[in-house]
């Protein structure tokens, strides 16, 4: 015997309306939300939610356009904010659009034919055109990791990659190096351009003139870094540090300096990003500049719920994140 709304009603002690309310994705109070969703898993009711979004013209999905699924830093964000919008009852089509803006573009088209409530995107492509269509249509739009100033209208969530940069050219700086190197990623995106600007930030601070030599710009991949380091290795320019400035360049650097037979710290001071595991895997304990990317994850969830469900309905905001630098054994100071 199927599970109807008086069932539920009569387990929750409300309203069949109120019951039908929800089903059809009204937001209740939270007390009588938690009920309705006890009663439910009690009693095995299920939803037909093609059915709901017909009738609210609400899917209850959010969309999530990514660069790179196998990219660790994109999974750990993913994984804490696909958990909570899922406890709000909201369900997450993920594509990967492998770091091609035409692919990026037609992920948005296909979640807008999917009828998604919301569109969470870390942007290939930072004109921004690929947004425009969801834009129009009124549905909330979240940046996560990368800024596309062009577009005014949306929300966004990042850390303040020129200060996590300066602070670690900074550390370098201390202890004595002058000739830093730095992988970073392509010119166009966003993260990038700001990093960079914070290697130069500390580097003018200590009267240093940057050294194109010195700076290498990459793909954020594995392959990417390791052909990097190659380069910033072969090349007569007098490099005793190195900052690379993303987890997957960081891990192909590390390869590169392993395969030269360079030792670290003793010939080279390395500080790299993002994974705090890899430090206890490489020895020594790499000095790694770490992202709170599980906060990253719950602040792109709360962000989005709160336009979805019209909780913030005023201007774009931006929900910017601190970094930390943890400490290892792969800097010394010049000469020490």
């Amino acid at each position: 015997m199927s599970v109807t709304l008086k069932d539920i009603a009569k387990e929750t002690g409300l309203s069949v309306a109120t019951i039908s309310k929800y089903i059809n994705g009204a937001t209740l109070k939270e007390q009588n939300r938690v009920a309705i969703e006890r009663a439910i898993k009690k009693l095995g009711y299920t939803v037909n939610e093609y059915a709901r979004g017909l009738k609210s013209k609400k899917s209850r999905t959010v969309g999530v356009v990514i660069p790179e699924l196998s990219n660790l830093f994109i999974t750990q964000i993913i994984t804490k904010m696909e958990k909570i919008l899922r406890s709000q009852n909201y369900s997450v089509m993920i594509c990967d659009c492998h770091t091609d803006k035409k692919l990026e573009c037609d992920a948005v088209k296909f979640l807008l034919g999917k009828m998604v409530d919301g569109i969470i995107n870390m942007p290939v492509d930072q004109e921004g055109k690929h947004l425009l269509p969801a834009l129009e249509k009124g549905i909330p739009v979240l940046l996560i990791d990368r800024i596309i100033p062009k577009l005014k209208n949306v929300d966004s969530v990042v850390i303040d990659n020129a200060r996590a940069a300066d602070e670690a050219v900074s550390l370098l700086l201390e202890q004595g190096h002058r000739r830093i190197g730095i992988i970073v990623g392509p010119q166009d995106i966003y993260t990038s351009r700001q990093r960079k600007e914070g290697y130069k930030a500390a580097l003018n601070r200590y009267g240093i003139k940057e050294d194109e030599r010195l700076i290498v710009y990459s793909d954020y991949t594995l392959q990417g870094g390791y052909e990097s380091m190659r380069k910033l290795l072969q090349d007569d320019n007098g490099m005793t540090a190195v900052f690379v400035t993303n987890y997957e360049m960081t891990l192909g650097a590390i390869i590169a300096i392993n395969e030269c037979g360079i030792r670290i710290p003793g010939e080279l001071s390395f500080i790299g990003f993002d994974n705090q595991n890899l430090s206890r895997v490489v020895h020594p304990p790499l000095t790694i500049v770490t992202q709170p990317l599980e906060e990253i994850g719950v602040q792109a969830a709360n962000v989005i719920l709160s336009r979805l469900t019209g909780k913030n309905t005023g201007a774009a905001m931006t929900v910017t994140l601190s970094t930390q630098i943890q400490q290892g054994s792969s800097v010394l100071p010049l000469n020490g």
